[in-house]
């Protein structure tokens, strides 16, 4: 909760620099910046499932792009190999594109976040970094047909 209530105040500071510094104040921030470039946010689940309803407000008004904090990452679309899990990033995509936002795609191999069966072998052991370079288009190449990422301008 602390992060969150210091992220607003940290948006909130930047909406108030801004404005103090341009002879035309802003009403959001993504207009404050328009043309400069765009403003993100990483969403987690609740938010671009628009449950977490103070967030959701804050995000339409001052972002136009987004990353997904979590859901698109290896852990949540192929849990098991060969299970595969869009329901979320599906969810995702589709708040992305109802708001008129750029929707980034970021970190989709994350150390931290792979599902156990990506980093071992047969035998239970990690795989070398040779093994790992070959089998990655291999376990990945059902997420080239099935996910598109497309950035609104």
């Amino acid at each position: 909760m602390k992060i969150i209530s210091l992220s607003k105040t940290v948006l909130a500071a930047a909406i108030i620099s801004l404005a103090a510094c341009s002879s035309i104040e802003p009403n959001t921030l993504k207009d404050a910046l328009k043309g400069k470039f765009h403003i993100g946010a990483a969403l987690n689940t609740r938010q671009f499932t628009e449950r977490d309803t103070a967030d959701v407000r804050i995000i339409k008004r001052h972002f136009n792009s987004i990353v997904a904090e979590n859901c698109m990452k290896p852990m949540y679309l192929q849990p098991r190999e060969g299970e595969f899990f869009f329901e979320e990033a599906d969810k995702f995509i589709e708040f992305g594109e109802r708001n008129g936002m750029c929707i980034v795609g970021h970190t989709l191999i994350w150390h931290s976040q792979l599902p156990r069966w990506f980093c071992v072998d047969e035998n239970g052991e990690k795989p070398t970094y040779e093994v790992l370079r070959e089998l990655l288009p291999d376990r990945w190449k059902y997420l080239e047909t099935q996910i598109t990422i497309e950035s609104s301008a």
